[in-house]
């Protein structure tokens, strides 16, 4: 078996609906640029307020990607 090697990176998404498509809208935007998405890992949730309401969910994903090197 070959060795690999996965880098991982730390993206915010976010959603005016859910922790749930915060997260999903942040792999969905890394998936256009970066090939081999393994693994989301969500690491922390929050949320954005203004006036004492939720304007905003935030998830912080780690994401992890087939590394090719050059970078």
């Amino acid at each position: 078996m070959a060795e690999n090697v996965y880098k991982v990176i730390e993206l915010v998404g976010t959603s005016p609906d859910s922790w749930e498509k915060a997260a999903a809208a942040a792999v969905e935007i890394a998936s256009k640029t970066l090939r081999d998405l393994r693994i989301a890992e969500i690491v922390e949730l929050d949320m954005q307020l203004q006036d004492g309401k939720v304007r905003a969910y935030r998830a912080k994903v780690k994401l992890s990607f087939k590394y090719k090197g050059g970078d």
